[in-house]
């Protein structure tokens, strides 16, 4: 199976997000990637990785959600 490099411009096409998105979570959300001179590389495998395990998740995921019900809950009761 081929696990070559990808650019900026492949990550985010296979992500379905824009160039911007990925320079974003590179610097806000601990990306995995590695500068090659000026420019960014990926290993596919390493991101989706990252992605399955949370790293591309805007903060809206279903813990949050529930604690928010929760906390409205206990403040009605």
């Amino acid at each position: 199976m081929e696990d070559r490099w990808l650019s900026v411009d492949e990550i985010a096409s296979y992500l379905g997000v824009s160039r911007d998105t990925i320079y974003n979570w590179l610097s806000q959300r601990g990306m995995p990637g590695r500068r090659v001179g000026r420019f960014w590389k990926f290993k596919k495998s390493a991101v989706d990785e990252w992605v399955e395990s949370g790293g591309a998740d805007d903060g809206k995921g279903a813990i949050e959600q529930v604690t928010t019900l929760l906390t409205g809950s206990i403040e009605e009761g």
